[in-house]
């Protein structure tokens, strides 16, 4: 999505703009293919920070000859058309660096043709902004692009026509609008993560108000989702950036760190004696790569985790790309030949995956100099998928099989078990809050006593554990041992735990409790669901009582007869049919206190207005003519008579008629008449 303010075009982009790519935004990977998803100008300075250097525009020319470059075969038709579409669409508007708005969807539809996508994702990049900022409809783009651009387009618009209370509410509904769109199409993140990519390059034309909150939630939602959909180049990416609008001077003092050790150098040395040392041993055709770690990668372990520079033993890296599996073995027995290994700094990925389908062998040695590099060994398949992530076994691509796409599918369960665990939650914000706490780079793998791997976010519980393994466990669990011994059920896990849960009888249920130390959002889910199940009265009886000792805390002095009338009255707001449902959500931890309670207090304010008002009115209204409400008209209300029949009849009879305003809104009216028993009067 294009940040910025509309401005009038400015003079033609220049011809003589070039565009080339980088595979690292600082220091670039020695490879032989580069994905330009992380492209700077070739004449960037070295070392420079993304402030300093202003991307190259990406013009439909350019564009073109990339997709030629490429060697696949594109509907160059239907990209075609849609630029023009796109291009009218935008026609006579500036971004806020300047360059004409076309040139935005332009970059983007670049950025997802690096990443090795099909015709109709780009068609869908130069179209992701048509439809959100100019008149363009949906139905438009079904009409001429089909069902499939149409519904990529619509997953990246955002929802701007609905109003939210809040931001945070924006932003979750925004967010989980896009997850729905990816669980069925992935396309559409990869755009979007496209999309967010180039807005953070030209990120310096925004305020910096803006740039902060935008990196912040690129930082938070955007990386993340990134590495899980295994594009790390783009993660790196985004991450980087972030961090320099988050904190200038951090991210200056590492690459001013990084700028002096001969890095480059020293990993060039020793890329050249692996290479030969494998070729006497007889592997030939390998490829080395090196790469200097990432800023922000540096920056979490020595501002976040207070680790010196030095104590940091994988700044530099060397990657050997093989033929086969059996080399990669082979070549790890080389390496330790060659060089010491550091204990307890081997990782064997390639046994055990990481949950974005990484593999890889890593292995930390100390190389002649003293200096401690890491060495990722991989086979070209590997690789490929390193890169590229989810687009490396693209489900859309030619010539790709059903087991890539049941390989794909298993990938993007996370999407859905995210979508799900928010159902049982009302609350729309902890969807952003999930993100965060399941999307984490950091995790554990622990194993179930049958050698079963199970991947866990770091600092995740035995209950998290319990619960990723089935719900029925995690439900019956009272207590688990690690490594055969026995210890508090909200254990943190470690790697390479063996985990067996001792479970009780089967209607033993969780704990509410259990909902403040569980981490993550699938065992969160399976919490509520059983409450929600299992313990409807319950929940609503407790809700009921936790929201009344909220509003009285609050100076919101309700009758306790006349609660559920106050609360059905605002429950439309809080998106519940009625105020059981209400107490109920609140009961099981679908919803907090904390986040209905700015609604109620605004309901609440509105009634005690109206009540005010209407105490004021209260006295005249059995005057004759006498009406409430001032805006309606005699024609379409009524004349004022009826409240001045009714005393005037009451009176004659010898009773009397009073009116009072009711708390939940509306007026009550009371008649008293005289009754006569045995000839007396009462």
């Amino acid at each position: 999505m294009p940040e910025g303010k509309k401005l009038p075009a400015p003079a033609p982009v220049r011809e003589e703009d070039s565009y080339s790519a980088k595979t690292h935004l600082h220091q670039p990977v020695q490879e032989t293919a580069t994905v330009a998803a992380t492209a700077q100008p070739a004449d960037a300075p070295e070392g420079a920070l993304p402030s300093e250097v202003r991307p190259e525009i990406v013009t439909w020319d350019k564009l073109c000859e990339a997709i030629k470059a490429s060697g696949r075969a594109y509907d160059t038709d239907m990209i075609e058309k849609a630029y023009n579409l796109a291009n009218n669409a935008h026609k006579g508007v500036c971004r806020r660096s300047g360059e004409p708005y076309i040139c935005h969807p332009l970059a983007v539809a670049r950025l997802v043709l690096d990443l090795g996508m099909d015709s109709e994702s780009i068609a869908a990049a130069l179209l992701h902004d048509v439809v959100e900022d100019t008149p363009t409809t949906l139905d438009d783009l079904t009409a001429q692009f089909g069902s499939e651009v149409a519904q990529m387009v619509d997953g990246v618009t955002k929802l701007t026509k609905i109003q939210f209370s809040n931001i945070e509410e924006l932003q979750a509904e925004n967010l989980r609008k896009m997850l729905l769109a990816m669980s069925r199409d992935v396309r559409v993140m990869i755009i979007k993560l496209c999309d967010r990519l180039h807005n953070m390059r030209t990120g310096d034309a925004w305020p910096e108000q803006k740039r902060r909150d935008k990196a912040r939630e690129t930082m938070e939602v955007y990386a993340p989702i990134a590495n899980r959909l295994g594009i790390l180049n783009v993660k790196e990416e985004l991450e980087d950036r972030s961090l320099h609008y988050l904190d200038p001077v951090g991210y200056e003092d590492i690459s001013k760190m990084l700028s002096e050790r001969a890095g480059e150098e020293f990993l060039a040395k020793v890329s050249g004696v692996i290479e030969r040392r494998l070729i006497e041993s007889g592997i030939e055709g390998a490829t080395i790569k090196r790469r200097v770690k990432s800023i922000y990668g540096i920056y979490r372990k020595t501002i976040m985790q207070n680790k010196s520079f030095d104590e940091i033993y994988d700044i530099y890296a060397v990657r050997v790309i093989l033929d086969s599996l059996a080399e990669c073995y082979s070549t790890l027995g080389l390496i330790h030949d060659m060089y010491h290994p550091l204990p307890n700094r081997f990782k064997d990925y390639i046994s055990t995956p990481k949950p974005n389908g990484y593999q890889s062998l890593h292995t930390t040695v100390i190389g002649h100099e003293g200096i401690p590099f890491e060495v990722q060994i991989r086979t070209r398949a590997m690789d490929e998928q390193a890169e590229y992530g989810v687009a490396a076994h693209w489900k859309y691509k030619e010539g790709l099989g059903g087991h890539d796409n049941d390989k794909l599918d298993e990938r993007l369960a996370w999407v859905r078990q995210l979508l799900e665990s928010q159902r049982s939650s009302a609350d729309a914000t902890d969807l952003l809050s999930d993100i965060k706490s399941d999307l984490l780079p950091e995790e554990v793998f622990a194993f179930t006593p049958k050698g079963d791997v199970i991947n866990l976010p770091t600092g995740a519980t035995c209950i998290d554990f319990a619960y990723a393994i089935h719900s029925a466990v995690g439900n019956r669990m009272v207590g688990c041992k690690v490594n055969n011994r026995m210890v508090p059920i909200d254990h943190i896990v470690s790697t390479g735990e063996i985990i067996e849960v001792i479970l009780g009888p089967a209607d033993k249920g969780p704990s509410r409790d259990w909902l403040k130390i569980v981490r993550t959002s699938e065992a969160k889910s399976k919490i509520r669901n059983w409450f929600k199940k299992m313990r409807r009265e319950e929940n609503i009886q407790q809700g009921r009582d936790a929201l009344a000792r909220e509003l009285r805390r609050e100076m919101i002095i309700i009758p306790d007869d006349q609660l559920d009338e106050f609360i059905n009255s605002c429950c439309r707001r809080l998106r519940q049919n009625n105020a059981e449902e209400l107490y109920a959500a609140i009961g099981y931890g679908g919803m907090t206190i904390a986040n209905c309670l700015p609604k109620l207090k605004e309901e609440w304010t509105k009634l005690k207005a109206t009540e005010e008002r209407s105490e004021e009115d209260l006295p005249k209204v059995f005057n004759r003519f006498y009406r409430v409400d001032k805006a309606r008209s005699r024609a379409a209300g009524g004349t004022g008579l009826g409240l001045a029949i009714v005393r005037d009849t009451v009176e004659k009879r010898g009773g009397t008629v009073e009116a009072a305003n009711r708390p939940g809104g509306g007026a009550v009216f009371t008649v008293r008449w005289p009754w006569r028993e045995g000839g007396g009067q009462t």
